[in-house]
């Protein structure tokens, strides 16, 4: 089943070049990363979540959803049995993409059973976008439309596909946010942690080359700002942290009516 979900992300196809460096220079690469989370002007609460940890090397961002507590509860579940199960499954003899996908079912079932036992949960859930580092290769996994972008030679692509309904409609032909989408059907979610007993995430698969930076973000973020304009921030600051802070300034500079979550990481 994993491998029916793997995609290989194409970056010539996406007008990203390779420098064809070699892979054995990679073996001992170094990550640095930076995140920032805020709640905005709107809300009353950060529904959002992230972590990582820079041993197994592996990230996550979470965005809840369920109204109040019950949003926090499932985002910040979410990450922190993704990063538990991932952690603990580097000492079996797995595939990447097998270990990333039990880490987020175990996510998954732990955000569903905490929902089942409480009527006032009922309806929580969560969107997920993780990134793990083995060697050279970089492995994304999503549910929902939290989002990853990998940035290269000042070139900047959005790596996974949103579980929307606006998304759905527009890889089948029929518009998108700005065409023929309802405004009340252009936030709804079509995949989500937590919702469902199973979960399905996809993932993609991109080699890695020094000086690449990838950033997972939740929505908060990028309803303001596409792929050139976060590209703009990134490659203008060498700081991450300073970065994350004018990502997040993007977001307050359109009105910030959601939470909005940015974790930046780069190839050493």
């Amino acid at each position: 089943m994993i491998d029916q979900q793997r995609k290989e992300f194409d970056l010539q196809q996406q007008g990203v070049q390779s420098t064809s460096k070699a892979t054995a220079m990679m073996t001992g690469l170094r990550m640095e990363v930076a995140g920032l989370s805020d709640i905005g002007h709107r809300r009353l609460n950060n529904e959002d979540s992230f972590g990582y940890d820079l041993d197994a090397n592996i990230f996550v961002v979470c965005d809840g959803m369920g109204g109040m507590a019950a949003g926090e509860l499932a985002s910040s579940t979410a990450v922190e049995l993704t990063l538990r199960t991932y952690k603990d499954l580097c000492h079996h003899e797995m595939d990447p993409e097998e270990r990333l996908h039990s880490a987020i079912a175990s996510a998954n079932e732990a955000v569903w059973n905490i929902a089942q036992q409480d009527r006032k949960l009922y309806s929580m859930g969560t969107t997920l976008v993780a990134a793990c580092v083995l060697h050279n290769r970089l492995l994304i996994g999503n549910v929902g439309d939290s989002r990853a972008y990998f940035l290269r030679d000042d070139d900047c692509v959005q790596i996974t596909e949103d579980h929307s309904y606006a998304a759905e409609q527009m890889r089948r032909g029929g518009g998108g946010v700005n065409g023929g989408v309802p405004a009340r059907l252009q936030q709804l979610i079509t995949r989500a942690v937590g919702v469902d007993a199973a979960v399905k995430p996809d993932f993609f698969v991109i080699d890695l080359e020094p000086g690449d930076t990838v950033l997972l973000t939740t929505d908060g973020l990028t309803r303001y700002a596409d792929a050139e304009k976060l590209a703009q921030q990134v490659y203008t600051c060498s700081d991450l942290e300073e970065t994350c802070r004018r990502l997040i300034a993007i977001a307050h500079g359109a009105g910030a009516e959601d939470n909005a979550t940015c974790l930046l990481l780069r190839v050493c």
